[in-house]
């Protein structure tokens, strides 16, 4: 984590009594910038990934730097999300307000094109990668392989477009999710030539043509008006010095106002949602490995937050696609009855269970290129009845077959799959009674707009789904609006009471060395949106 480099752009100038000092800064951008730094301070303490909140803070600081003129951010090796990439494009952009801003990108991607977005120029060298082919994303369908090896997969779901563990239970992608992901994709492709456009001052159909005009190098980029310059980063540093003074107070933390007007909470929800306290689980499997949201963590935070007095506003972070729907139901809860202002800001995924615990929100902020809604339910099991034949393995039962009709070793009887299915249907009213009375919709509304299908957060907005496109910041500043407080008002993270740092992690390495093949222990109807959508 190496944001600030030494080197200077143009010539230096004399500050009172002649100390010579720099007038430009190098800024580097690189890695998958996650929100924000995790609460657990040892956590904290050992993570060596620059976070979305640190480089926010730092940007500040540059901005309020009255000897700086301007700053060449390199965006190098990126590999954040198309939302973070968007929130670094707003952060570059207030402080191109200020400065002057450069951005040089010796990879021209569509991600690193929507962080460099917010500089009022954009810079490439001769020999730049050009990889403009828009966004697309692939998955590999198990059911096939699966089922040579003796493994099938129960799969209900509500409804059609309701696509977890169809990667499980079919052997390729059906017509309701293609359609789904191609309308999700169609989304992030206007999103990113709204971007574009805006910050080129051209109109959107112009920057449609640059992800059709088959560019291949740096110099086209520039001739299309894609880019401002072509140049190598020498070309654009000079040499350079900087006061001490200046770099002490850009490593310092950033300043808030007095916490006696009162202040905001932050409550991450990120990862798989699941009963109990927030974890990780070891499994490699995309949503199911890394963090867990756990419900007795996020509603303990929840209510301390609520019931703090100085705490005056609330900010949920909701970064996942959801999981069980009891959790979801719990989390939801403490937020529909908060009396304090609930401010939900989406991440990359705020997906099925991930929207479930948003819809009574005063107000909801998403990323134009958030993964968001899939307002459906799905239940299901693996069924190891061959695999356990041709393995000599033979399970015998005693006693009712209802108690253990969970069980992996054989299918759903047809009244056991009835009593699932009437099962996942009240969840699915439940669900969609939520969004209607949350959002302010008909429950036909609800219903064309779910079913299980996803939305970008750019088309999510256009549907009533979402308030507002923006950031966590933007999010801190809505519910500083709510709570009357000043923009500067202090923000914390919410942890629960008593969650001393050593426990929960000494708890976290005991659990990293356990794999959980089904993290929901015996929940089994879930609104989870399972499906990892890299697009790239």
């Amino acid at each position: 984590m190496a944001p600030l480099n030494i080197p200077f752009l143009n010539k230096d100038s004399k500050l009172p009594g002649g100390m010579t000092h720099p007038t430009w800064i190098v800024l580097d951008v690189t890695g998958p910038y996650p929100e924000r730094n995790p609460s657990n301070p040892i956590a904290a303490l050992l993570s060596r990934t620059e976070t979305l909140e640190a480089l926010e803070a730092r940007i500040e600081k540059l901005s309020d730097a009255e000897w700086l003129h301007g700053v060449l951010v390199k965006i190098s090796e990126f590999t954040a999300s198309p939302a973070a990439a968007h929130a670094i494009r707003g952060m570059l952009g207030r402080l191109s307000q200020r400065k002057r801003v450069v951005a040089f990108l010796p990879q021209l991607t569509m991600t690193a094109l929507i962080a460099a977005s917010g500089a009022g120029e954009i810079a490439a060298p001769e020999s730049a990668d050009v990889l403009l082919g828009g966004f697309g994303l692939e998955q590999t369908y198990l059911g096939e392989f699966l089922k040579k090896h003796g493994i099938e997969f129960e799969n209900l779901r509500i409804r059609e477009y309701k696509a977890a563990l169809t990667r499980f239970s079919q052997d390729h992608m059906d017509d309701a999710n293609r359609e789904q992901l191609q309308a999700y994709i169609d989304g992030l492709e206007a999103a990113w030539a709204d971007d574009l456009a805006a910050a080129r001052g051209v109109e959107r159909e112009v920057a449609q043509t640059w992800l059709t005009g088959d560019l291949t190098s740096a110099q086209g980029a520039l001739e299309a008006g894609l880019i401002t310059k072509v140049a190598y980063e020498d070309e654009l540093v000079g040499p350079g010095t900087r006061p001490l003074a200046a770099v002490i107070d850009l490593l310092m933390p950033r300043k808030f106002g007095s916490p006696k007007a009162g202040k905001v909470a932050v409550v991450p929800v990120i990862g798989t949602i699941v009963t109990g306290k927030s974890r990780n689980n070891a499994l490699p499997l995309p949503l199911l490995g890394g963090p867990m949201a756990g419900s007795d963590t996020v509603v303990a935070a929840l209510k301390r937050a609520k019931e703090d007095k100085d705490t005056r506003a609330i900010v949920l972070y909701v970064n996942s696609g959801g999981g069980s729907a009891l959790a979801s139901d719990l989390m939801w809860r403490e937020v529909s009855t908060s009396e304090k202002p609930v401010v939900v800001v989406m991440g990359e995924y705020a997906a099925s269970g991930g929207y479930y615990v948003a819809t009574h929100a005063k107000h909801i902020v998403a990323s134009p290129y958030t993964l968001t809604g899939s307002i459906g339910v799905v239940s299901g099991k693996p069924i190891l009845q061959a695999f356990n034949a041709r393995q000599g393995l033979n399970p015998e039962r005693v006693g009712r077959d209802r108690a253990l009709m969970y069980s992996s070793s054989r299918p759903y009887s047809d009244e056991e799959r009835q009593h699932v299915e009437r099962g996942i249907l009240e969840v699915y009213d439940r669900f969609t009674s939520r969004v209607a009375e949350g959002r302010r919709l008909s429950k036909a509304q609800v219903n064309d707009l779910g079913r299980g299908r996803i939305w970008s957060g750019h088309d999510a907005l256009e549907r009533g789904l979402v308030d507002e496109l923006g950031d966590l910041r933007t999010g801190i500043e809505r519910a500083c609006e709510f709570a009357g407080l000043p923009y500067d008002a202090p923000v914390y993270t919410a942890t629960p009471k008593n969650a001393g740092p050593l426990p929960e992690f000494v708890q976290e390495a005991g659990r990293a060395a356990q794999v959980n093949v089904w993290p929901f222990g015996r929940e089994r109807v879930l609104t989870w949106f399972d499906q990892e959508v890299k697009v790239r």
